[in-house]
């Protein structure tokens, strides 16, 4: 069973609030992401029994390319007490599109939707003590309250309300009748490094901070600071909640802190063959005619390039019939060109593999990655949303 992307609009809310998941022919489609919601409930489920906290399932940039409202539901359902995004319109299109659990916006909210925020019931990342009287200037107007949770530099470099500013900033707003902080966190730079001083050093400062505020009776009620890397290999950090983003997707961390194999990726992304054809000797293929063929050479056309995410580099192979195969050629806005002379059989019409499994074999996001110099992160946040994208039944 499977429901496409395309049914999750403004005009079929309620439709996505249901059950229903209906079959979906995946011919009708040149290239498609299947994304399987029983692997991302599978892997939040398995970070619940681990850290034994609350989680903020952490879903931005599109839930990391996967969709957006899909996995919010498939989240949501699967025990997540929050969400997380990075912006105010992000967290607001999950209000509209009714999710109703905790949501929050780590980043940046521009104090003009303030009331938008009150309205719907979303939280706000506090980093800074003058941002607060801004947003009171505008929770006042509107007659609200608003929920925020302090954001604590310990060593990240980022966004941050500075260790010595926060008893006082907490002392000052903490009973204020526009404002409810039930939180406090921090983010760390380097906890995909076991054993890290820099994390330890992080952790430290965060801990003589609630000590503080602890005894000044000034804590926020949620504490929250370790990311996907975190729970694993810093337990200590796990406080009151969890923020897992790209572990939920089965995709790991960072080469030097791998997933446990019990992790499930979510992501498929396939495409068809639309031509299969036979040039001769010194033929170009692609724009700047960079790929010259050798000799008699059988080559494919499959309609994927940079428009959708998919870069314009050299030594790239996708899976044909399971066996990989060269892409050669400079990667057009829509299409790519496979060398296909391992595979004769091959023709117009046989599914194609970019990222995902095929006859046993595999082509990860990270080895993408390491082709393009780059992070898993980048891959999937990365894909275009002119993708369709076919949701597997949980």
């Amino acid at each position: 069973m499977h429901i496409s992307e395309a049914a999750i609009n403004n005009d079929l809310i309620e439709t996505l609030r249901g059950t229903i998941l209906f079959p979906m022919d995946t011919h009708a489609y040149s290239t498609w992401l299947e994304i399987d919601l029983g692997a991302i409930q599978h892997n939040l489920k398995t970070i619940k029994a681990i850290t034994k906290t609350q989680v903020m399932a952490i879903i931005k940039a599109n839930g990391y390319g996967h969709g957006v409202l899909a996995v919010a539901k498939a989240v949501t359902e699967a025990g997540a007490e929050w969400c997380g995004v990075a912006r105010m319109e992000e967290a607001i299109n999950l209000r509209q599109a009714g999710i109703a659990g905790q949501i929050m916006v780590l980043g940046y909210s521009p104090p003009r939707l303030i009331p938008a925020a009150i309205e719907h019931d979303i939280h706000v990342a506090i980093y800074n003590p003058h941002m607060a009287h801004d947003y009171v200037t505008y929770a006042a107007a509107y007659h609200g309250r608003l929920k925020m949770h302090v954001k604590v530099e310990t060593g990240m470099g980022r966004l941050g309300m500075a260790v010595e500013q926060v008893p006082k900033f907490l002392g000052e707003f903490h009973r204020h009748p526009n404002l409810e902080i039930d939180g406090i966190f921090t983010h760390f730079a380097k906890a995909d490094e076991k054993n890290s001083d820099t994390t330890q050093r992080q952790l430290s400062v965060f801990n003589d901070l609630l000590t503080q505020l602890k005894k000044a009776k000034l804590c926020p009620e949620l504490v929250h600071a370790a990311n996907s890397a975190a729970i694993f290999n810093y337990p200590e950090s796990y406080f009151g909640m969890v923020r897992p983003g790209i572990a939920l997707f089965g995709l790991d961390p960072s080469p030097n802190s791998p997933l446990p194999l019990s992790f499930r990726p979510a992501l498929a992304w396939k495409a068809r063959l639309t031509s299969v054809r036979k040039f001769p000797p010194g033929h170009g293929i692609s724009y700047g005619s960079v790929y010259i063929t050798s000799g008699c050479e059988r080559i494919g056309v499959v309609p994927v390039g940079y428009g959708d995410g998919y870069r314009r580099e050299p030594d790239q192979r996708v899976l044909v019939r399971g066996q990989l195969v060269d892409i050669v050629g400079r990667v057009c806005m829509d299409q790519s060109m496979l060398q296909l002379d391992s595979v004769p059989e091959a023709c117009a019409g046989d599914e194609v593999v970019l990222l995902g499994e095929q006859g046993g074999q595999r082509i990860t996001a990270s080895d993408i990655a390491n082709c393009w110099g780059t992070i898993n992160y980048e891959v999937v946040c990365g894909l275009a949303d002119r993708l369709p994208r076919v949701y597997l039944g949980k």
